[in-house]
């Protein structure tokens, strides 16, 4: 089975057009992030991108899609979960994606209202959602986990989301999920040797196979500044392909490749 061809990708758009290309490049999943309840509180000091998605928007994106299966991240539990879920999924969403939650409980109410209508993706990018992935794991109707780097770091006032990959936590949380056999990923990817990147794209790619992941967000730096001027299609492939070189490099070379990235970072923070 081949690891690239496999790897589960997720693109977060509003625009018809991106989720056209992205439908027919052969990305997994695309669909709206409607996250917008706490974010601007805590992601405001460190200049994080803040998603502008309507619900209104997404009749437009799932109109373009014909492979690829229709996505959403939700508001984190609140008094209105239960009606933005049914709406969403009554719109035809068949993923359904929980953010910034904390508790075994906020979890479990996610899966119960979901009432097994659509795949339930949680994304652990709490430090209290980490600390109880050993009990969160454990409830029925997990589709997948989704460690989400940028707010962990925030979360756990640490220097940089880097910082989590590199440390040796994420490698912790990963034992659980694949203990579990629950499916996991982490982060997104950008394209395969884009130079504008501070870090080399490739040792961020090499710790997918080496921690087991089999799923990624796809980074809004992979498709811009312009995606018109990106044959979007060669550019998954070449990911996949990425994946697929890093995966059949074995352990050794994965290794190698952590202590390169640890290099890089520890550079590019001085």
């Amino acid at each position: 089975m081949s690891y690239g061809s496999d790897f589960v990708l997720t693109l977060f758009t509003n625009n018809p057009e991106l989720a056209r290309a992205g439908n027919a490049a052969g990305i997994n999943r695309i669909g709206l992030d409607l996250e917008r309840m706490g974010k601007e509180y805590r992601q405001e000091a460190k200049k994080a991108w803040i998603s502008d998605h309507q619900i209104f928007e997404l009749e437009a994106v799932r109109d373009q899609l014909t492979q690829s299966a229709l996505f959403a991240r939700t508001n984190p539990i609140y008094a209105g979960s239960r009606d933005e879920i049914n709406y969403l999924i009554d719109q035809g969403v068949t993923v359904l994606m929980l953010p910034m939650f904390r508790t075994v409980k906020e979890a479990a109410t996610f899966i119960e209202f979901v009432d097994g209508r659509a795949f339930v993706s949680l994304l652990v990018e709490t430090a209290a959602a980490a600390i109880r992935l050993h009990e969160i794991i454990k409830l029925p109707g997990i589709g997948e986990i989704h460690f989400g780097l940028n707010d962990m770091y925030l979360d756990m006032k640490l220097a940089n989301h880097f910082e989590v990959l590199t440390s040796g936590f994420l490698d912790r949380l990963t034992d659980i999920a694949s203990t579990a056999g629950v499916p996991y990923g982490f982060a997104g990817i950008g394209r395969p040797n884009d130079s504008r990147l501070p870090i080399p794209s490739d040792l961020i790619y090499a710790q997918y196979p080496r921690l087991g992941a089999t799923r990624a967000l796809v980074a809004r730096v992979f498709y811009t500044p312009d995606f018109h001027a990106l044959n979007l299609a060669h550019e998954v492939n070449a990911a996949r392909d990425m994946l697929d070189h890093w995966h059949q490099a074995g352990t050794d070379q994965q290794a190698a490749a952590l202590e390169l990235l640890r290099t890089k970072v520890a550079e590019w923070v001085a």
